[in-house]
């Protein structure tokens, strides 16, 4: 009898698992209240080294059907985007795409303070009724010292995640406009990526 007790507990603790694993995370805000998207960040968001038409909030406008605000501003740190914030909220956004924290890195601005500048502003949108689209960046060249701390912010805040946006785009010359910038080609691989997280979550 024992043992069919074990097998039974052993069993409904592997279902528990597979469902835990398997499921889809909560996203607060979800389903969008509106079409209104804006894509808020920094030189990246903008398309900075991409021709007209081809940075990737432009490509994955095209993809959705929908058209995107652009909101990027180049240079721009957390702490910035956070000042500037009300601007994007007056917009009332169903949708944010959020990119920053590459800057913050470049600039060496403490891990700590960027994160929680990134906690406010998701915050702030979520608070106004915003799903976030939380998309992270790579902080260091031989290890990657923001891959936890932004996996663990969107799982926190509810927010839809798409990991590392410049992965396998950074390090290949043929997809780079400058050291930072992706050219035409890379911003499609980062549209594509944005895309396939994003597709079920707005129609």
């Amino acid at each position: 009898m024992r043992k069919y007790i074990i097998v039974a507990v052993l069993a409904t603790f592997a279902l528990g698992v597979y469902f835990f694993s398997n499921s889809s995370p909560i996203i607060k805000n979800y389903p969008p209240k509106n079409d209104t998207i804006v894509a808020f960040g920094d030189s990246l968001t903008r398309g900075v080294g991409a021709t007209d038409g081809k940075g990737f909030v432009y490509l994955l406008s095209q993809k959705l059907g929908k058209p995107i605000v652009n909101l990027g501003v180049s240079g721009d740190t957390t702490k910035e985007g956070l000042a500037r914030i009300n601007e994007a909220i007056k917009k009332n956004p169903g949708t944010v795409v959020l990119l920053l924290g590459g800057n913050d890195y470049l600039k060496k601005v403490p891990q700590e303070e960027t994160f929680n500048n990134l906690r406010q502003i998701i915050t702030k949108f979520q608070s106004g009724g915003s799903m976030v689209v939380l998309l992270g960046v790579r902080g260091g060249v031989l290890s990657d010292k923001f891959e936890k701390p932004f996996e663990n912010l969107a799982r926190e805040t509810g927010s839809i995640y798409v990991s590392d946006v410049l992965s396998g785009v950074i390090t290949k010359k043929e997809y780079m406009y400058d050291t930072v910038h992706p050219n035409d080609e890379g911003y499609a691989i980062i549209a594509d990526r944005i895309y396939q997280k994003v597709a079920k979550y707005i129609k």
